[in-house]
Protein backbone atom coordinates (compact mmCIF):
# COMPACT_ATOMS: atom_id res chain seq x y z
CA UNK A 1 0.00 0.00 0.00
CA UNK A 2 1.08 3.34 -0.77
CA UNK A 3 2.56 5.40 2.63
CA UNK A 4 2.03 9.49 1.83
CA UNK A 5 4.08 11.88 4.10
CA UNK A 6 1.61 14.12 5.12
CA UNK A 7 3.69 16.50 6.07
CA UNK A 8 4.92 17.18 2.32
CA UNK A 9 2.20 16.23 0.00
CA UNK A 10 3.75 17.86 -2.75
CA UNK A 11 6.88 15.78 -3.63
CA UNK A 12 3.85 13.11 -4.66
CA UNK A 13 2.70 12.06 -7.58
CA UNK A 14 -0.94 12.62 -8.59
CA UNK A 15 -1.00 8.75 -8.98
CA UNK A 16 0.09 8.14 -5.46
CA UNK A 17 -2.48 10.75 -4.00
CA UNK A 18 -5.18 8.66 -5.53
CA UNK A 19 -3.16 5.28 -4.36
CA UNK A 20 -3.33 6.93 -1.18
CA UNK A 21 -6.62 8.23 -1.10
CA UNK A 22 -8.23 4.33 -2.27
CA UNK A 23 -6.16 2.64 0.50
CA UNK A 24 -7.69 4.46 3.22
CA UNK A 25 -11.44 4.29 1.89
CA UNK A 26 -10.61 0.28 1.57
CA UNK A 27 -9.11 0.17 5.36
CA UNK A 28 -11.43 2.68 7.28
CA UNK A 29 -14.65 2.27 5.18
CA UNK A 30 -14.79 -0.99 3.54
CA UNK A 31 -16.10 -0.36 0.59
CA UNK A 32 -16.52 -2.62 -1.91
CA UNK A 33 -14.19 -3.83 -5.17
CA UNK A 34 -16.06 -2.48 -7.38
CA UNK A 35 -16.86 0.85 -5.15
CA UNK A 36 -12.87 1.42 -5.71
CA UNK A 37 -13.12 0.77 -9.01
CA UNK A 38 -15.20 3.06 -9.72
CA UNK A 39 -14.01 5.68 -7.90
CA UNK A 40 -10.20 4.65 -9.28
CA UNK A 41 -11.97 4.99 -12.82
CA UNK A 42 -13.52 8.60 -12.39
CA UNK A 43 -10.09 9.98 -10.93
CA UNK A 44 -7.74 8.66 -14.04
CA UNK A 45 -10.19 10.16 -15.75
CA UNK A 46 -9.91 13.49 -14.05
CA UNK A 47 -5.78 12.93 -14.41
CA UNK A 48 -5.55 12.10 -18.07
CA UNK A 49 -7.63 15.51 -18.40
CA UNK A 50 -5.64 16.95 -16.08
CA UNK A 51 -2.36 16.20 -18.29
CA UNK A 52 -3.88 17.10 -21.40
CA UNK A 53 -5.50 20.50 -20.24
CA UNK A 54 -3.49 22.00 -17.28
CA UNK A 55 0.12 20.57 -18.23
CA UNK A 56 0.04 17.96 -15.31
CA UNK A 57 -1.08 19.88 -12.39
CA UNK A 58 -1.04 18.29 -9.10
CA UNK A 59 -4.31 17.12 -7.84
CA UNK A 60 -3.74 19.38 -4.90
CA UNK A 61 -3.32 22.47 -6.58
CA UNK A 62 -6.23 22.00 -7.96
CA UNK A 63 -8.71 25.10 -8.27
CA UNK A 64 -12.70 25.63 -8.70
CA UNK A 65 -11.89 27.68 -11.83
CA UNK A 66 -10.18 24.16 -12.93
CA UNK A 67 -13.52 21.80 -11.84
CA UNK A 68 -15.80 24.22 -13.63
CA UNK A 69 -13.28 23.58 -16.59
CA UNK A 70 -13.51 20.12 -16.33
CA UNK A 71 -17.11 20.43 -15.88
CA UNK A 72 -17.96 22.20 -19.35
CA UNK A 73 -15.23 19.77 -20.92
CA UNK A 74 -17.57 17.19 -20.07
CA UNK A 75 -20.44 18.80 -21.20
CA UNK A 76 -18.87 19.32 -24.83
CA UNK A 77 -17.89 16.18 -24.91
CA UNK A 78 -21.74 14.99 -24.59
CA UNK A 79 -21.58 13.04 -21.16
CA UNK A 80 -24.25 12.16 -19.73
CA UNK A 81 -25.24 14.26 -16.03
CA UNK A 82 -25.44 10.64 -14.38
CA UNK A 83 -21.94 9.94 -15.19
CA UNK A 84 -20.37 13.63 -14.46
CA UNK A 85 -22.70 13.79 -11.21
CA UNK A 86 -20.91 10.31 -10.40
CA UNK A 87 -17.42 11.83 -11.64
CA UNK A 88 -18.03 15.06 -9.20
CA UNK A 89 -18.74 12.84 -6.33
CA UNK A 90 -15.77 10.96 -6.58
CA UNK A 91 -13.58 14.39 -6.23
CA UNK A 92 -15.54 15.76 -3.46
CA UNK A 93 -14.85 12.15 -2.15
CA UNK A 94 -11.08 12.87 -2.64
CA UNK A 95 -10.77 16.23 -2.13
CA UNK A 96 -12.17 16.61 1.40
CA UNK A 97 -10.12 13.40 2.43
CA UNK A 98 -7.43 15.94 1.72
CA UNK A 99 -8.82 18.76 3.88
CA UNK A 100 -9.95 16.08 6.84
CA UNK A 101 -5.62 14.91 6.73
CA UNK A 102 -5.08 18.73 7.06
CA UNK A 103 -3.51 18.87 3.81
CA UNK A 104 -5.89 21.24 1.86
CA UNK A 105 -7.54 23.89 3.80
CA UNK A 106 -10.59 23.54 1.30
CA UNK A 107 -11.58 21.67 -1.13
CA UNK A 108 -12.21 23.04 -4.81
CA UNK A 109 -15.78 21.66 -5.45
CA UNK A 110 -17.00 23.22 -1.62
CA UNK A 111 -19.00 26.14 -4.16
CA UNK A 112 -19.62 23.54 -7.32
CA UNK A 113 -23.08 22.20 -7.28
CA UNK A 114 -24.34 18.67 -8.53
CA UNK A 115 -25.51 17.94 -12.06
CA UNK A 116 -28.96 18.32 -12.17
CA UNK A 117 -30.54 14.35 -12.40
CA UNK A 118 -33.59 13.78 -13.67
CA UNK A 119 -35.15 10.77 -11.57
CA UNK A 120 -34.28 7.58 -13.66
CA UNK A 121 -36.87 4.76 -12.38
CA UNK A 122 -35.27 1.16 -12.29
CA UNK A 123 -35.64 -0.90 -14.85
CA UNK A 124 -38.14 -3.20 -14.12
CA UNK A 125 -39.99 -6.53 -15.04
CA UNK A 126 -43.66 -7.73 -14.92
CA UNK A 127 -44.72 -10.72 -12.92
CA UNK A 128 -45.23 -12.82 -16.31
CA UNK A 129 -42.09 -12.28 -17.39
CA UNK A 130 -40.30 -12.58 -13.83
CA UNK A 131 -42.35 -16.22 -13.81
CA UNK A 132 -41.23 -16.84 -17.75
CA UNK A 133 -37.81 -16.18 -16.66
CA UNK A 134 -37.47 -18.14 -13.87
CA UNK A 135 -39.04 -21.10 -15.60
CA UNK A 136 -36.44 -21.10 -18.63
CA UNK A 137 -33.70 -22.92 -16.85
CA UNK A 138 -32.91 -26.77 -17.34
CA UNK A 139 -33.32 -28.12 -13.70
CA UNK A 140 -32.88 -31.49 -14.81
CA UNK A 141 -28.74 -30.50 -15.59
CA UNK A 142 -26.19 -29.32 -12.82
CA UNK A 143 -25.88 -25.63 -14.09
CA UNK A 144 -29.52 -25.02 -14.96
CA UNK A 145 -30.45 -26.25 -11.29
CA UNK A 146 -27.67 -23.77 -10.08
CA UNK A 147 -29.40 -20.81 -12.28
CA UNK A 148 -32.66 -22.08 -11.47
CA UNK A 149 -32.04 -21.52 -7.57
CA UNK A 150 -30.08 -18.70 -8.42
CA UNK A 151 -32.95 -16.65 -9.74
CA UNK A 152 -35.09 -18.27 -7.17
CA UNK A 153 -33.11 -16.97 -4.59
CA UNK A 154 -32.11 -13.48 -6.67
CA UNK A 155 -36.40 -12.71 -7.07
CA UNK A 156 -37.28 -14.17 -3.37
CA UNK A 157 -34.59 -11.90 -1.62
CA UNK A 158 -33.63 -8.62 -3.59
CA UNK A 159 -30.03 -9.62 -3.15
CA UNK A 160 -27.37 -7.32 -5.62
CA UNK A 161 -25.83 -9.82 -7.76
CA UNK A 162 -22.52 -9.26 -6.23
CA UNK A 163 -24.39 -10.58 -2.85
CA UNK A 164 -25.45 -13.11 -4.69
CA UNK A 165 -22.12 -14.54 -6.27
CA UNK A 166 -20.31 -14.22 -3.27
CA UNK A 167 -22.52 -16.10 -1.24
CA UNK A 168 -20.84 -18.42 1.36
CA UNK A 169 -22.37 -22.05 2.92
CA UNK A 170 -22.02 -20.21 6.45
CA UNK A 171 -24.38 -17.59 5.22
CA UNK A 172 -27.76 -19.76 4.84
CA UNK A 173 -29.32 -21.27 7.83
CA UNK A 174 -31.60 -23.84 5.51
CA UNK A 175 -33.84 -24.92 8.66
CA UNK A 176 -34.57 -21.31 9.41
CA UNK A 177 -34.76 -20.28 5.56
CA UNK A 178 -32.83 -16.77 5.92
CA UNK A 179 -29.46 -15.52 4.22
CA UNK A 180 -26.95 -13.27 6.63
CA UNK A 181 -26.06 -10.89 3.91
CA UNK A 182 -22.78 -9.03 4.03
CA UNK A 183 -23.95 -5.75 1.79
CA UNK A 184 -21.89 -2.62 1.22
CA UNK A 185 -19.43 -1.26 3.81
CA UNK A 186 -19.45 -4.88 5.18
CA UNK A 187 -23.23 -4.00 7.18
CA UNK A 188 -24.97 -7.40 7.37
CA UNK A 189 -28.56 -8.08 7.21
CA UNK A 190 -30.98 -11.06 7.75
CA UNK A 191 -33.30 -11.37 4.92
CA UNK A 192 -36.02 -14.20 4.60
CA UNK A 193 -35.24 -16.76 1.66
CA UNK A 194 -39.33 -18.05 1.14
CA UNK A 195 -40.76 -21.08 0.11
CA UNK A 196 -39.91 -21.63 -3.60
CA UNK A 197 -36.43 -20.16 -3.32
CA UNK A 198 -35.32 -22.38 0.13
CA UNK A 199 -36.64 -25.06 -2.14
CA UNK A 200 -34.63 -24.56 -5.25
CA UNK A 201 -31.71 -23.84 -3.17
CA UNK A 202 -31.82 -27.16 -1.43
CA UNK A 203 -32.22 -29.08 -4.41
CA UNK A 204 -29.04 -27.71 -5.92
CA UNK A 205 -27.11 -28.12 -2.54
CA UNK A 206 -28.29 -32.11 -2.81
CA UNK A 207 -28.18 -32.86 -6.20
CA UNK A 208 -26.33 -30.57 -8.54
CA UNK A 209 -23.37 -28.69 -6.58
CA UNK A 210 -21.86 -32.27 -5.53
CA UNK A 211 -21.21 -32.63 -9.61
CA UNK A 212 -19.74 -29.24 -10.19
CA UNK A 213 -17.35 -28.85 -7.09
CA UNK A 214 -13.60 -29.77 -8.30
CA UNK A 215 -12.16 -28.61 -5.39
CA UNK A 216 -13.25 -27.74 -1.94
CA UNK A 217 -14.39 -24.17 -0.95
CA UNK A 218 -17.60 -22.85 0.52
CA UNK A 219 -19.39 -20.65 -2.38
CA UNK A 220 -22.68 -21.57 -2.73
CA UNK A 221 -22.67 -21.47 -6.15
CA UNK A 222 -19.90 -22.74 -8.68
CA UNK A 223 -18.99 -22.11 -11.91
CA UNK A 224 -18.86 -24.80 -14.51
CA UNK A 225 -15.08 -25.33 -13.53
CA UNK A 226 -15.87 -25.63 -9.74
CA UNK A 227 -14.96 -22.36 -8.32
CA UNK A 228 -17.07 -18.95 -7.10
CA UNK A 229 -18.85 -17.48 -10.23
CA UNK A 230 -18.24 -13.56 -10.81
CA UNK A 231 -21.02 -11.13 -11.57
CA UNK A 232 -20.29 -11.37 -15.34
CA UNK A 233 -20.70 -14.84 -15.64
CA UNK A 234 -23.96 -14.57 -13.77
CA UNK A 235 -25.33 -11.97 -16.29
CA UNK A 236 -24.46 -13.89 -19.47
CA UNK A 237 -26.56 -16.78 -17.90
CA UNK A 238 -29.31 -13.83 -17.20
CA UNK A 239 -29.48 -12.74 -20.65
CA UNK A 240 -29.22 -16.35 -22.23
CA UNK A 241 -32.87 -17.17 -20.29
CA UNK A 242 -34.31 -14.05 -21.15
CA UNK A 243 -33.84 -15.04 -25.16
CA UNK A 244 -35.21 -18.23 -24.24
CA UNK A 245 -38.13 -17.04 -22.24
CA UNK A 246 -38.65 -14.16 -24.97
CA UNK A 247 -38.24 -11.77 -22.54
CA UNK A 248 -38.62 -7.86 -24.27
CA UNK A 249 -38.32 -5.64 -21.31
CA UNK A 250 -34.75 -3.88 -21.38
CA UNK A 251 -32.24 -6.23 -18.64
CA UNK A 252 -29.92 -4.85 -16.22
CA UNK A 253 -27.70 -7.49 -13.83
CA UNK A 254 -30.06 -5.62 -11.26
CA UNK A 255 -33.21 -6.46 -12.49
CA UNK A 256 -34.67 -9.19 -10.62
CA UNK A 257 -33.65 -6.69 -7.69
CA UNK A 258 -35.73 -4.07 -8.87
CA UNK A 259 -38.39 -6.94 -10.10
CA UNK A 260 -38.27 -7.63 -6.09
CA UNK A 261 -38.65 -4.79 -4.29
CA UNK A 262 -41.48 -3.00 -7.08
CA UNK A 263 -43.77 -6.21 -6.65
CA UNK A 264 -43.86 -6.97 -2.67
CA UNK A 265 -44.76 -2.81 -2.73
CA UNK A 266 -47.12 -3.64 -5.27
CA UNK A 267 -48.96 -6.30 -2.77
CA UNK A 268 -48.67 -3.97 0.38
CA UNK A 269 -45.22 -4.36 1.85
CA UNK A 270 -44.22 -1.90 4.05
CA UNK A 271 -41.56 0.65 2.63
CA UNK A 272 -39.03 0.07 5.69
CA UNK A 273 -39.46 -3.52 5.76
CA UNK A 274 -38.33 -3.78 1.70
CA UNK A 275 -35.44 -0.85 2.58
CA UNK A 276 -34.38 -3.63 5.16
CA UNK A 277 -34.36 -6.34 3.08
CA UNK A 278 -32.37 -4.45 0.49
CA UNK A 279 -29.76 -3.28 2.45
CA UNK A 280 -30.59 0.70 1.80
CA UNK A 281 -29.03 2.96 4.25
CA UNK A 282 -31.18 6.10 3.39
CA UNK A 283 -34.92 5.60 3.15
CA UNK A 284 -35.11 7.58 0.06
CA UNK A 285 -32.74 5.60 -2.23
CA UNK A 286 -35.93 2.87 -1.58
CA UNK A 287 -38.78 5.38 -2.11
CA UNK A 288 -37.49 5.21 -5.36
CA UNK A 289 -39.64 1.98 -6.40
CA UNK A 290 -43.14 4.02 -4.84
CA UNK A 291 -42.61 5.39 -8.08
CA UNK A 292 -42.14 2.75 -10.43
CA UNK A 293 -45.19 1.05 -8.78
CA UNK A 294 -47.31 4.30 -9.18
CA UNK A 295 -46.22 4.72 -13.14
CA UNK A 296 -47.03 0.74 -13.25
CA UNK A 297 -50.72 1.97 -11.72
CA UNK A 298 -51.44 5.10 -13.80
CA UNK A 299 -50.42 2.94 -16.91
CA UNK A 300 -52.94 0.44 -16.04
CA UNK A 301 -55.56 3.07 -15.63
CA UNK A 302 -55.04 4.30 -18.90
CA UNK A 303 -55.49 1.27 -20.60
CA UNK A 304 -58.50 -0.09 -18.83
CA UNK A 305 -60.60 2.99 -17.26
CA UNK A 306 -63.40 3.67 -19.79
CA UNK A 307 -62.63 7.30 -19.32
CA UNK A 308 -59.16 7.43 -19.51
Amino acid sequence: MTDIELSDPATHSNSELIESFLDALFLEQGLSDNTLAAYRADLDKFVRYVVANLDDKPLLAINSADVEAYLAYRVDQGLKPRSTARAMSALKRFYAYWVGKQVLSASPLTHIAQPKLSQSLPKTLSEQEVEALLNAPDVADPMGLRDKAMLELLYATGLRVTELVGLRMEQINLRQAVLLVRGKGGKERLVPMGEEALHWVEQFLKVGRAQMVKHANDFVFVSKRGIGMTRQTFWHRIKHYAMLADVKSPLSPHTLRHAFATHLLNHGADLRVVQMMLGHSDLSTTQIYTHVASERLKSLHQQHHPRS
